[in-house]
């Protein structure tokens, strides 16, 4: 391509290099933004770089200088600042339904917004492997249908899934169709995000209730002609009072953990922690399997525990186990008194 074509484009190249090249630690001088314009196949003088940098600052862009040997220019105030990419890095990072493969795309959006220097900071910042994420890779398209859904206000139709587990196949935990693979049909009314995941809100006319559902585990959403049903149940519905009765999170100490789960809870298993957990079979009872998983040792992760009964035990490390059963024993103690 001969040069003359690009002399034009030169105000935008300028723009491009500011906004990659510079920041606030990193300021170019005018021989700089020369030498990176040449290797675009532009050529330019000094004056014609001050007045360009005099339009692109009319034009709104913030272009800040500083003056020690010789004058250096940077992008001062950007679209995002480098704090609030890092507040998005993390969110990304911790969601659970965007996979691993759309986590990393999604990052690497967002260091284009900021300059290749503090891009480094965000790639720095980046761990996700080994993270709880969903497999599904079209939950992006489920929520945009859904929302087409609630906007038109129409009712869908799903199949909805649920973790079963296989000791036999290579893949252990897998997704099977609940109830047969019986097509669901609801009126979706909201999308809830909690611990990660995102939840629709919908009436289900066959039982005349709000139910709610993972995301992640619809598969093949349809958005039908019918409109939605249960309006006036929906409208008494207080959502932050239903997400906070029907959602929990945990906190305290981290620790590695060994339990005991029957065969058939391994969908409660796999909803917490994800599919990719170190399994084996119990050897003492065939219709459990043991799993080491990562969990905050709390309260609430005890009352979790308890909440599934037989279903699920605390086998080791020891003292994770005393302090469950030592836990059980004050609320035991607890209701004793209050009954007293």
């Amino acid at each position: 391509m001969s040069r003359l074509p690009r002399q034009k484009q030169k105000l935008l190249y300028i723009q491009k290099i500011l906004l990659e090249k510079s920041d606030e630690e990193h300021g170019l001088t005018v021989n700089d933004i020369i030498r990176e314009l040449d290797s675009y196949g532009i050529n330019a003088e000094r004056k014609s770089i001050y007045d360009d940098l005099r339009t692109l600052e009319a034009f709104g862009l913030d272009i800040c200088s500083e003056k020690s040997k010789t004058v250096r220019y940077y992008i001062g105030e950007r679209d995002f600042q480098i704090s609030e990419l890092k507040l998005l890095v993390d969110s990304i990072q911790s969601s659970k339904f965007i996979t691993e493969k759309k986590s990393f795309e999604l990052i690497k959006k967002l260091e284009g917004l900021a300059s290749e220097n503090d891009a480094r900071l965000l790639q720095n910042q980046v761990i996700i492997s080994n993270r709880v994420k969903t497999s599904n890779e079209t939950i992006y398209y489920s929520v945009d249908r859904l929302h087409d859904a609630i906007s038109k206000n129409r009712s869908v139709t799903f199949y909805y899934n649920r973790w079963v587990l296989d000791l036999g196949s290579t893949e252990k935990i897998k997704l099977q169709r609940r109830r047969g693979g019986e097509l669901y049909r609801v009126s979706p009314w909201a999308l809830c995000w909690d611990d990660e995941n995102y939840y629709l809100v919908a009436y289900d006319e066959s039982i005349e209730q709000i139910r709610h559902y993972r995301v992640d585990k619809m598969e093949k959403i349809t958005v039908t002609d019918d409109k939605r049903k249960g309006r006036e149940l929906f409208s008494k519905l207080n959502m932050a009072d239903y997400a906070k009765s029907t959602f929990s999170m945990f906190a305290g100490e981290e620790t590695e953990i060994e339990l005991s789960v029957k065969n058939d809870f391994v969908g409660i298993i796999a909803d917490r922690f994800g599919k990719n957990v170190f399994i084996t079979r119990d050897e003492k009872h065939a219709d459990r399997f043991l799993v080491k998983v990562n969990v905050n040792l709390s309260e609430q992760f005890f009352g979790w525990i308890f909440a599934l009964g037989d279903g699920v035990c605390i086998t080791a490390p020891e003292f994770a186990r005393k302090s469950f059963m030592s836990h059980l024993e004050k609320v035991a103690a607890a209701n004793k008194e209050v009954r007293e």
